[in-house]
């Protein structure tokens, strides 16, 4: 995993995934200096993920979509898109937690604790159900986070019941969509 992490990138694609990739950094410093430093730190939060697609060895288009997700999601809350646009919590949910789940599959595949997804010996559904579990499984953890932040953080983080069943849905939903995705489609470049 080192090596492909520390892998120069050979194409175009790989030179964009790269870039898209340095928007996290980047993202950081102008919430710094543009936002408050709470927002600076939202943002950080997502840079360890933006490091994930190298480490997995990642197909340069999946690594951009993946980058740019947890990109979206990030900005959404510092530019407070989760309040002011209703549905967007749920799309956001929807699609980060796919991302992530299928992200997290690969990387449990590349360490040998789970079947790699194309391999002919891996049966179709085994990736559905565990990247489905996966995002079921994020989503209670972010939901847990946000319990945490309100209680222990900030008073004023919306969270309730049906906001967290409405997260959880559209995690798990995303999830399984992934799954279908990374049962169907090469999102791992090859050794």
């Amino acid at each position: 995993m080192k090596a492909r992490f520390l892998r120069p990138p050979h194409s175009v694609a790989e030179w964009v995934a790269d870039a898209v990739r340095l928007l996290g950094p980047l993202s950081v410093a102008a919430a710094f200096v543009w936002w408050d430093p709470p927002d600076a730190g939202i943002l950080a939060l997502s840079l360890p993920a933006l490091v994930l697609p190298r480490f997995a060895g990642a197909r340069p288009a999946f690594d951009v979509v993946f980058c740019i997700t947890v990109l979206v999601a990030a900005w959404s809350n510092v530019l407070h898109l989760y309040e002011t646009v209703p549905p967007w919590d749920l799309v956001v949910h929807f699609a980060c937690t796919g991302t992530l789940a299928a992200m997290a599959y690969l990387l449990l595949a590349r360490l040998a604790i789970v079947p790699l997804p194309l391999d002919p010996a891996t049966r179709r559904a085994t990736p559905i159900v565990l990247v489905t579990s996966l995002g079921l499984g994020l989503s209670a953890v972010w939901e847990m986070a946000e319990w945490m932040g309100k209680t222990f953080v900030d008073p004023s983080i919306f969270v309730s019941y049906q906001d967290t069943i409405g997260d959880m849905a559209a995690g798990g939903l995303g999830g399984l969509v992934a799954g279908i995705v990374v049962a169907r489609v090469r999102l791992l470049d090859q050794d």
